[in-house]
């Protein structure tokens, strides 16, 4: 299993939309290096969702519920579906993520506009720690 943070613009698509529509298909993604994240992931991995602009926090988890595969709107990316598992119990900022030395080599601090994240193991774990949630 991987764990990934997916960044959304709330007013395009939040973590209540998510919840709201219980399965969606990530796509919109067109950064190379977040495409190529989206085909490393795997049906079962777990992702934080990650709201932007003025938030900038993690809200939820949710689960990869297919493997990825083709963007029907452009076959050169890459889309998967996904659906909620639980809303944090407390949003994780990205002001507390920069502060904690578990993220200190991880892309979200290192490549800030980077919209499909990995998480390795400790951060994830981390994450979930600050948070003040169980999965």
């Amino acid at each position: 299993m991987a764990y990934w943070l997916l960044k959304t613009e709330p007013s395009t698509y939040s973590w209540a939309d998510l919840q709201k529509a219980g399965k969606a298909t990530w796509d919109g993604v067109t950064n190379p290096t977040a495409v190529a994240n989206i085909r490393k992931a795997g049906k079962g991995d777990l992702v934080a969702i990650y709201h932007t602009g003025d938030e900038k926090a993690a809200v939820g988890v949710a689960e990869v519920v297919s493997a990825p595969y083709p963007d029907a709107k452009d076959a050169k990316l890459a889309v998967f579906d996904l659906a909620p598992k639980k809303a944090l119990a407390q949003p994780v900022t990205l002001a507390t993520i920069k502060a904690d030395p578990a993220f200190a080599d991880s892309p979200l601090v290192k490549i800030g506009r980077l919209s499909v994240v990995p998480l390795d193991a400790t951060q994830w774990k981390t994450l979930l720690s600050l948070a003040k949630t169980k999965l």
